[in-house]
């Protein structure tokens, strides 16, 4: 009986165990595997590709993890949007690019990012596409241009200018085109995109296989995309993303300043500040202050036109500017040096971010311009410039003060005596012999000694 009574039990353990180990088992399969998920919002340059790097860096070792990029651009670098698309490619876990929330796009480069994804996801409300690149901007209608030709009458651009943007174009299809083959996605859309600037909302892209999933929220997504086979580098994983908690991967400080910095606006105001703090530190020697803010901030917009299109002809026109400003001030009443100068300087800040590596319009605000130009203008002939004024005025302290002033003789003998000038009295001499209570006139110094003449 005792015997009988044991095995009962242990029998009940067994069974006990195994519902267990069966709870377990479907609590881990209603989880799903590891999901993170990093926000890229705004226009795609080198902070979206550090960001992305280190996501991917940071969860390389773990097996089943899959990356969510939540997607909402205009567009950005070429030259940024390329390695991004390597990243992607090369990734050890699977990424999936969701364009979200509703409202979001993923225009011009967006579209790229979207292809190059091993699913793509789009919310209600979204669009992409219009992935046509921008051309190389210039200055028109300077000396040298080749002439327009015409085109049905109307003015079309130089041959070699039409050469140079087919060129372009053919390039970015390819590229595409190829993202598409790669993942089976629609290889026409990737053309049109391109070539005509088409574009599509979610659903449309959903039924012309642009896309995988259209959803509503990151928890729909997530169930849509469970048990999807992907293939990441040489072999095929199975997502298990179902019930999954994302976990958020946020941009460290290194990658949020580099965005910010990155801004043609703030670029151009740190190179300003630090043409400022440099030029008024070379000025006044020993103030310190303006030329430690002045290095730094020229610094960092080193760093930031590192990371943009510069235009370098518009760069050496802007510097020619501020030059021309500063030479009116050194050689006044001449107007035409000034005015030049500040020509100069706002066309030069116009097309200072025009180098042709974007998708996008990236340039200088008018108003931010225009207050850069006032600002420097300002500067330049109103500080500078008071302070030659001042340097040519006669001196109104110190002991050079003294030339030039009156003094009353206190006592003289021969030719050497003493004199009261400002309330002090100082010992004098004269070329000639002279009485106390004269007038006289100070028009030296030797030492302690003051030279007058009556």
């Amino acid at each position: 009986m005792a015997s009988m009574e044991t095995t009962k039990r242990l029998l009940c353990w067994c069974a006990a165990a195994l519902l267990l180990a069966g709870a377990v088992t479907h609590a881990h399969a209603q989880t799903g595997g590891r999901v993170y998920l990093t926000d890229v919002k705004g226009a795609i340059g080198v902070a979206t590709e550090r960001q992305l790097a280190r996501a991917l860096d940071q969860i390389k070792g773990e097996s089943g993890a899959v990356l969510i990029m939540r997607l909402d651009t205009p567009g950005g670098l070429v030259s940024s949007t390329r390695d991004i698309i390597q990243l992607m490619i090369a990734a050890p876990v699977p990424v999936v690019v969701y364009v979200a929330p509703a409202g979001a796009r993923a225009a011009s480069a967006g579209t790229f990012l979207v292809y190059a994804a091993h699913v793509a996801a789009m919310a209600p409300g979204t669009n992409l596409g219009a992935a046509t690149p921008i051309s190389p901007g210039g200055f028109p209608g300077l000396p040298g241009q080749e002439p327009k030709e015409k085109k049905d009458g109307k003015d079309a651009a130089p041959a070699s200018q039409q050469a140079a943007e087919k060129k372009a174009i053919n390039d970015v299809v390819a590229m595409l085109r190829s993202l598409a083959q790669l993942r089976g996605r629609s290889v026409d859309f990737a053309e049109k995109a391109v070539r005509e600037a088409a574009t599509m909302t979610a659903v449309e892209a959903k039924k012309e296989n642009v896309i995988d999933v259209v959803a509503a929220s990151l928890d729909e997504l997530l169930a849509a995309i469970d048990g999807k086979k992907v293939k990441v580098g040489e072999s095929e994983r199975t997502l298990a993303t179902k019930g999954a908690a994302a976990k958020t991967i946020e941009p460290d400080w290194r990658t949020r300043l580099l965005a910010v910095i990155s801004d043609p606006n703030i670029a151009f105001i740190l190179l300003m500040i630090g043409f400022y703090g440099v030029i008024l530190e070379f000025w006044h020697p020993g103030t310190l202050a303006p030329g430690v803010i002045g290095a730094i901030c020229l610094i960092l917009a080193l760093i930031s036109l590192s990371t943009l299109p510069v235009h370098y002809g518009a760069l050496a026109l802007l510097l020619l500017g501020i030059a021309l400003m500063v030479a009116e001030v050194f050689t006044p009443g001449t107007v035409v040096l000034g005015i030049g100068g500040v020509i100069a300087f706002i066309v030069g800040a116009i097309f200072l971010f025009e180098g042709g590596d974007t998708d996008i319009d990236i340039s200088v605000s008018l108003p931010v311009v225009l207050g850069a130009a006032a600002t420097t203008a300002g500067l330049v002939f109103g500080i500078v410039g008071a302070a030659i004024q001042a340097r040519k005025r006669p001196a109104s302290t110190g002991a050079e003060e003294m030339i030039g002033a009156r003094a009353r003789v206190i006592e003289w003998q021969g030719e050497r005596g003493r004199v009261r000038v400002h309330g002090e009295i100082w010992a004098a001499r004269a070329g000639r012999a002279l009485k106390a209570d004269d007038s006289v006139r100070v028009v030296g110094r030797e030492g302690l000694t003051l030279i007058v003449e009556a």
